[in-house]
């Protein structure tokens, strides 16, 4: 994988998902730019916080009771 030092992200995906993804966004009234910030925010946070209940989601320790 290339990285270049801009700050251009470039991708390649399915047609018909770039169409329903612009889509969805206009219905929305956001850029595909917001879009991906506001995830890219969301997934780089929450991946440097670790859960409580573990990787699947699940309690990690049962309590007896």
């Amino acid at each position: 994988m290339s990285i270049g030092n801009s700050g251009r992200i470039v991708i390649e995906v399915d047609t018909e998902l770039k169409k329903m993804l612009y889509a969805s966004l206009e219905r929305e009234n956001l850029t595909l730019k917001e879009w991906f910030v506001r995830n890219a925010t969301t997934y780089l946070r929450d991946s440097e916080q670790p859960s409580l209940f573990g990787p699947a989601g699940l309690e990690t320790e049962k309590v007896a009771a």
